[in-house]
């Protein structure tokens, strides 16, 4: 459906204010700064800000952030706001803005501060040539906003307030395959092999490697490792075809697509329930995600796409549920 005459001027003109904000630099002007900037000050802190287990569940489950009704942020919004709720400590996984805090009865506290998320969208304007030709033309743009935890307001209904308390995670056994978790992986029909003290995926012969599920520490553990090498198995060429041109161990490619893994994962843990435990080997990349991610402001965003997208994907092969 095209948009009308007024429609298109309405948005060059939303548009223009955002290219002049980032033209001229004021301090939140480029929203791709500020969420890169987000980031990287989590991991020179030695935090990876898609890892926090939160414990209100009994169990160190990820839990995907939500807006006010309850559908899921995704991509590069689904870190922010993990980075946000890890930082001030937030349990609650729910966020809105501040009038669908007042659209509920509801008031954000006095001098509580807001976080930023973004929206990506693109517009259609209409472009006249020398020859007076009329042509269409569709530009991308990305917008930030502000929303607050639901722990930040208060007089919100019962739903949105913190459940009662669950069990100790002493009191859940130590390891248990996690079913679930099994039945998803089970579902895509992937190959994988327990063996051995690596954990890897192999393109050529496009098969998982495991230890065995004795060798970890706990069923969060083993399920988190296997969520890992999953994300890494929908890149093959018969997939989604990810490559960033690796040309060996450790280089920037490399540390990209391990990067990818890492968020899949964390996005895939959050799905499934599971906890989003951090690899002894993945702390090398901290350095070289941090190089890239100062050389390239879109990179995080390019790499949370692509783990969305992986995520997604397995999720596709899951059978779909049944109707009467």
């Amino acid at each position: 459906m095209k948009t009308t005459q007024p429609e298109v001027q309405a948005e060059a003109r939303i548009a223009s204010r955002i290219d002049s904000r980032m033209v001229h630099g004021a301090p939140r002007a480029d929203v791709y700064d500020r969420v890169t900037q987000r980031i990287v000050t989590a991991l020179e802190a030695g935090v990876r800000p898609w890892s926090k287990p939160w414990t209100d569940t009994g169990r160190k489950a990820q839990i995907m952030p939500l807006r006010h009704n309850g559908t899921p942020y995704r991509g590069v919004n689904v870190l922010l706001l993990w980075a946000q709720a890890m930082e001030c400590g937030y349990t609650m996984p729910v966020w809105m803005t501040y009038k669908q805090a007042q659209a509920l009865g509801a008031q954000v506290r006095k001098g509580e501060q807001g976080s930023l998320v973004v929206f990506a969208n693109r517009m259609t304007k209409r472009e006249t040539d020398e020859e007076g030709t009329e042509t269409e033309k569709e530009i991308a743009f990305l917008k930030g906003y502000t929303v607050f935890n639901v722990e930040q307001i208060d007089g919100l209904p019962e739903q949105y307030l913190p459940p009662p308390s669950a069990a100790p995670a002493s009191e859940i056994p130590a390891f248990e395959i996690i079913e679930g978790a099994e039945r998803f992986f089970a579902n895509t029909g992937a190959r994988v092999f327990e063996g051995g003290d690596r954990a890897f995926y192999a393109p050529g012969p496009d098969c998982i490697r495991l230890p065995l599920a004795r060798s970890f520490k706990d069923a969060q553990s083993y399920a988190a490792t296997k969520a890992h090498e999953f994300i890494h198995w929908t890149g093959h060429q018969s997939r989604l075809a990810r490559g960033f041109g690796a040309r060996g161990y450790g280089d920037d490619a490399y540390a990209t697509e391990e990067l990818v893994a890492e968020l899949g994962a964390a996005f895939l843990c959050a799905d499934l329930g599971i906890a989003d435990e951090p690899r002894e080997d993945h702390v090398a990349y901290l350095g070289s995600w941090l190089n890239a991610l100062k050389n390239d402001k879109r990179l995080i965003f390019k790499a949370a796409g692509h783990a969305q997208r992986a995520a997604d994907y397995l999720h596709g092969l899951q059978p779909k549920p049944q109707t009467d």
